[in-house]
């Protein structure tokens, strides 16, 4: 039997007291580390939305259904791409489409997309973050025009 003396009992329990204290730094990193993940995810899914919309309403012939089928492929896109928005806004600006065959132009989209946090971030995480993204398509300009 060995006899500890004073000095080695003062020892005793340090390795509980530092990975008590670790633990919770290390949870906070990896909840930080998760949460900007699925920010970037949300934000690249939003640019991803805008982006096929803005093909969906070049492809149109008309100002009018530039605008719906853009709010249709952009509306189905945000249900498929395991985001969920509180609101949801367009901005459509396909005016190049009202003009005559053979003029140059481009339609652009802008997605506008409230995501709660608590779909972001932590579950119950109160509040909400807007995340924007805007794209533009080249309309074929000898394509005939309503």
């Amino acid at each position: 039997m060995t006899r500890v003396g004073r000095r080695g009992f003062g020892e005793r329990g340090a390795v509980a007291v530092e990975f008590a204290l670790a633990v919770p730094l290390l949870m906070l990193l990896f909840g930080l580390v998760v949460g900007g993940a699925r920010v970037w995810l949300a934000r690249s899914s939003v640019e991803a939305m805008a982006a096929a919309g803005a093909r969906a309403a070049s492809i149109a012939r008309s100002p009018v259904s530039a605008e719906s089928q853009a709010k249709a492929l952009v509306t189905a896109q945000s249900t498929t791409a395991g985001l969920r928005c509180s609101s949801l806004h367009l901005d459509v600006d396909a005016r190049v489409l009202a003009t005559p065959p053979g003029t140059p132009g481009q339609v652009s989209v802008g997605v506008t997309c409230r995501v709660p946090l608590a779909d972001v971030i932590v579950p119950g995480w109160p509040g909400e973050l807007a995340v924007q993204a805007q794209a533009s398509s080249v309309v074929d300009q000898y394509r005939g025009r309503r």
